[in-house]
């Protein structure tokens, strides 16, 4: 079996993660949280990014909620999301209680049509925010124009696109912040759970490094200067993340050629029902590889049955999930968000997929697409 989500991720750094555990765990400071690990971890991504600054925190959704925070979105604010992603995407703006407005995505690209979202902005609108999503970053250069023209935030959710890069500018440095996410899944993953604000703003970085410890300054404990969260960093994550920093770009080379092969494999797949994600490495982030799938339940049955696990983000747009049906104007449609609901499927991207297991995988994606009856494309959705 080739396992979407591999238990392996970490074999590799097992003897550095132990020592990492007792040597936080015995060090005389005896400082878990927010230390010296975790300010080394934040210069060291704020250099290699060349960002203002890093703000290492609990998680990517408290990332984002950290950034609307700081930016004083709240009650009677509206805040424009893409209707299709995760929930962290809605949450948070309904966790400060502002609205989240759904915007359509791109049928092929997957990510928030600018057109939509623009069309979404109303007098209340205060932050437009954008997520990269899959592998594929959004078009962030028309989302700053958006925003500038119209006055308002640009928050990027940036949690999957940790290593992508879009017209020489990296992924979470086109928004006034961006947030990563650190789940192990993730291209940076880690043995748990973390995130980080990045920003090319030091005023705002420093307001989201206040919020993420109770609203204190770090000059002076026990003074709190606004109502924050507790979203610090862990050390031992801090120090394990900064031992897997240095192998980062190979990691995530290994990605992009998984996703070059599999793209040059599938290219012809479209007139048999099976659409991959766009080619190229510009503005791409390779996180997870999705494909379009009129026969989704079909080829994901395949798929197990050829040994290959496979995964569906997401089986549901967001305003459709109960959470935030509320937010969702009375017989509002996002079709695009729609149809991709009904036809994504996941198929496995890691970097230690062996050469013989990528071509299994897409061998077994190739021989499903072939059996099946040419498909129309649906409206409006290209192909190859």
């Amino acid at each position: 079996m080739i396992p979407f989500f591999p238990p392996d991720v970490f074999a590799a750094d097992r003897e550095e993660l132990l020592e990492i555990v007792h040597t936080v765990g015995t060090d005389p400071d005896q400082r878990f949280i927010l230390g010296r690990r975790t300010a080394a971890f934040e210069d060291e991504l704020r250099l290699r990014l060349g960002a203002a600054e890093v703000v290492a925190c609990s998680s990517g959704t408290s990332a984002l909620s950290l950034v609307l925070t700081a930016m004083g979105v709240g009650p009677g604010d509206e805040v424009v999301v893409p209707a299709l992603g995760c929930a962290p995407l809605a949450a948070s703006v309904c966790g400060l209680g502002a609205v989240p407005v759904f915007a359509d995505i791109d049928p092929w690209r997957l990510v928030a049509d600018p057109v939509s979202a623009e069309a979404a902005v109303t007098d209340r609108t205060r932050a437009l925010m954008p997520a990269h999503l899959f592998s594929v970053m959004a078009d962030m250069p028309r989302f700053a124009d958006i925003a500038r023209r119209r006055g308002l935030r640009l928050v990027e959710d940036s949690a999957v696109a940790q290593g992508g890069v879009l017209g020489g500018r990296p992924a979470g440095l086109w928004g006034e912040a961006g947030v990563f996410s650190f789940v192990q899944v993730k291209t940076f993953g880690t043995a748990g759970e973390g995130g980080a604000v990045v920003t090319g703003d030091p005023e705002l970085g420093r307001a989201v490094r206040m919020l993420r410890n109770h609203g204190q300054n770090g000059a002076q404990r026990f003074v709190h200067h606004r109502v924050g969260y507790n979203s610090r960093f862990d050390e031992i994550l801090a120090a394990f993340q900064l031992h897997r920093l240095p192998g980062l770009p190979d990691r995530l080379e290994r990605r992009a050629r998984i996703a070059d092969y599999y793209t040059g494999r599938f290219a012809e797949l479209g007139e048999h029902g099976v659409v991959a994600p766009p080619p190229g490495r510009e503005g791409r982030c390779f996180y997870v590889y999705t494909l379009l799938a009129e026969r989704r339940d079909g080829l994901r049955a395949h798929l197990a049955r050829a040994g290959v696990g496979s995964h569906v983000y997401y089986p549901s747009p967001l305003p459709h999930q109960p959470a935030f049906t509320s937010c969702a104007p009375p017989g509002a449609r996002w079709p695009n968000a729609e149809s991709a609901a009904r036809r994504i499927l996941s198929i496995p991207l890691y970097p230690h997929l062996s050469d013989a297991q990528v071509e299994h995988i897409a061998d077994s994606v190739c021989a499903f697409a072939r059996s099946s009856r040419r498909a129309t494309p649906a409206p409006g959705r290209r192909t190859t």
